[in-house]
């Protein structure tokens, strides 16, 4: 069964990979409210991989409430994903957005929390660290098909219906690769937003101690960012890491915002060794 009950009873629905990898791991994908789709395998993580169709996304129904499709309320839907799942405690993946549920999880249910894998994540709303983005797009600069993605991104979509958002986010895409080859291109023709569960997800404002909840985390985590992310830096996740009392730091050469795309084998090593040792 694919499905289990959020926090107000609504069924949601989630993929399941590699079943017969062991203790599952819970991936979080980020947008925020891309479908999940965008995630692939993770460059063939061999791990079990419970994927969540979050609210308003793919099979799961947007609330009339958009408050419960916040990343702070969804935290009491992965809590009911633990129970459906048995598990005294969840080991949870997250990339970008979906790194702010992660941390609301481990924020609200601290003890559920077996270990956290937190992938190129936007770090602004808890560290003062400065973000070093604007230097990694200036050492891009000069590339056609990169500054055309810089200039749509500072515009704006324009519209707020799913088509033209999604047509503008693929316009911006080059911004998030290191590159822009086939593979990458590739990738982010999978990607598809829902417009209105995005705003909804940011409906709700974590708490002004969130930072200081996170402190007591005690559970492993491992803070990815890929070395040439014009979209959340290197700066500022690193400075992320230093939050958490059991953190490691890994940096991921020659990639973006979506390391598993372009350095597959070095984000695989890195995750995989990860969650082997918890």
């Amino acid at each position: 069964m694919t499905t289990y009950f959020g926090s107000d009873g609504a069924a949601l629905h989630y993929d399941e990979l590699n079943h017969d990898g062991g203790t599952p791991v819970v991936a979080l994908a980020g947008g925020a409210a891309l479908h999940p789709r965008y995630l692939g395998d993770l460059a063939g993580l061999p791990q079990r991989l419970i994927v969540p169709h979050l609210r308003g996304v793919g099979l799961s129904p947007l609330p009339e409430s958009a408050q419960t499709a916040s990343y702070w309320r969804q935290a009491e839907d992965l809590e009911q994903l633990r129970v459906h799942l048995g598990l005294d405690r969840l080991l949870l993946l997250g990339h970008s957005a979906g790194t702010r549920l992660a941390v609301s999880y481990a924020a609200r249910f601290p003890d559920r929390v077996a270990g956290l894998v937190l992938i190129t994540p936007p770090a602004g709303y808890l560290v003062d660290e400065p973000s070093d983005t604007p230097a990694l797009i200036d050492a891009r600069r000069g590339d056609p098909a990169f500054d055309a993605a810089v200039a749509a991104w500072s515009a704006g979509p324009g519209s707020t219906d799913d088509d033209a958002f999604n047509a503008w986010y693929r316009q911006a895409a080059p911004l998030g690769y290191a590159s822009w080859g086939e593979r990458e291109q590739a990738h982010a023709a999978t990607t598809l937003y829902s417009y209105a569960a995005n705003r909804a997800y940011f409906s709700v404002d974590p708490p002004a101690d969130l930072a200081r909840l996170l402190g007591e985390v005690t559970a492993p985590v491992l803070v990815v960012a890929g070395a040439q992310d014009c979209s959340a830096g290197l700066a500022p996740v690193r400075a992320l890491s230093g939050l958490f009392p059991a953190a490691e730091f890994a940096a991921i050469d020659q990639c973006g915002h979506h390391p598993w795309v372009e350095q597959p084998a070095a984000f695989r090593a890195t995750v995989d060794s990860f969650l082997r040792r918890l």
